[in-house]
């Protein structure tokens, strides 16, 4: 009955599988960065790496370094699979580059592939941990899945409450809001533009409605 296991895997994997190109509206972290396709916005987590947590030292500087690369970009996405957090694990392409492999070369992330297995990713880890990039630098780097173990509390709250600023759901009825003005949030917003067809919310057409609210400044 194995190979009916393994199956059952691969064609799970394949249906996620697609290459498509999307829209980079934020970057939520080091390793995350929500996208706009087809005017619909889909979150993804960058595959086989793992950045620092903000919390950690050099976490900032990793969000913000992807966030200089990607923000406000078209970019290619080869979606692999959907996580336990809803996320598309993902590969991202910029002007040719694999991002990915980018980030863990430049110190900005770890190695993080299935059972670290990842031959190119551990290459190019040895390289920047050689070459003192990056993170790399600190006398004594955590590794981010060394770190949520240590800080449990913080990042579960941390976790939730991003999640709700991003996707938190609407159950609502089209009422009379019309203007960005009357909107709450990104996600009011959206919902009012998709669903209730507030054309106002979206002067300019391209899917995104109230800049303000939905597209983070630089």
């Amino acid at each position: 009955m194995k190979w009916w296991w393994v199956l059952l895997c691969c064609l799970s994997w394949a249906a996620q599988a697609e290459t498509f190109e999307a829209y980079v509206i934020a970057v939520i972290d080091g390793d995350t960065v929500l996208v706009l396709r087809d005017k619909q916005r889909l979150k993804l987590r960058l595959a086989d790496i793992d950045a620092p947590e903000k919390a950690q030292p050099f976490g900032q500087r990793s969000s913000e370094y992807l966030k200089s690369r990607v923000n406000k970009k078209r970019v290619q996405v080869e979606s692999r699979a959907i996580d336990q957090y809803g996320r598309t694990v993902a590969t991202i392409t910029l002007d040719g580059g694999d991002l990915n492999q980018e980030l863990v070369r430049q110190g900005m992330a770890w190695e993080y592939s299935f059972h670290h297995s990842n031959k190119a990713f551990i290459t190019l880890q040895l390289e920047a941990q050689q070459a003192h990039r990056g993170l790399w630098a600190q006398t004594s780097a955590q590794a981010p899945w060394e770190w949520r173990k240590r800080h449990p509390s913080y990042y579960k709250q941390h976790t939730a409450a991003k999640s709700r600023a991003v996707f938190e759901p609407y159950d609502l009825a089209c009422g009379k809001k019309s203007r960005c003005e009357q909107m709450q949030s990104c996600d009011e917003a959206h919902f009012y533009l998709t669903r209730c067809g507030v054309k106002t919310l979206d002067t300019d057409g391209d899917g995104i409605p109230c800049t303000s609210l939905c597209v983070e400044q630089p």
